[in-house]
């Protein structure tokens, strides 16, 4: 299948950033194909994740401090104060 990729600025929190790169990295893939897959995954009602996978997962959040959940998704703040995400 033919497509086109783009480059994108996303901004994401580093420790979330951290767990997905490892993932990646643990998974012999590029970050933009592990985000491409949880997304399409996403779209579709499906998880993009096995249980194994799941439990790496766990591992890698533990690793690095990361203790955000999907209820935190729409109340993350910088230190600034400014909400990073696009309203719209």
């Amino acid at each position: 299948m033919a497509f086109e990729r783009i480059q994108t600025g996303v901004r994401l929190e580093k420790r979330l950033v951290k767990v997905l790169k490892a993932l990646a990295e643990h998974r012999d893939m590029s970050l933009g194909d592990l985000i491409e897959g949880i997304v399409l995954h996403a779209f579709e009602g499906r998880t993009p994740f096995s249980e194994e996978t799941l439990e790496t997962i766990a591992q890698l959040k533990q690793v690095y401090g990361l203790e955000l959940t999907a209820a935190d998704s729409h109340r993350l703040k910088e230190d600034g104060g400014n909400a990073d995400h696009d309203p719209s």
